[in-house]
């Protein structure tokens, strides 16, 4: 399973979502159950699947896909 994968996957599981709904336009504002919790569960999720830390300003900026996506990359994680 490649990277991408891995994160349609965890986004799929915390938002209970179809993969088809991912994209550009899949952010808090838009998702009805995007709180806190499950942006701290996407977190967890997050950094369990690749093995990296988050600071807390990290976790402040997990708002939208595409923003995690950046957010990753600055892990070193590409997609």
């Amino acid at each position: 399973m490649n990277n991408l994968e891995k994160l349609n996957n965890i986004f799929c599981e915390v938002f209970s979502v179809a993969e088809t709904l991912l994209g550009s336009n899949f952010e808090k504002d838009n998702v009805e159950n995007w709180d806190s919790v499950h942006q701290l569960f996407l977190s967890n999720a997050l950094e369990d699947e690749f093995d990296i830390m988050f600071d807390s300003e990290d976790i402040l900026e997990l708002t939208s896909y595409e923003n995690v996506k950046k957010l990753l990359r600055k892990y070193e994680i590409e997609f």
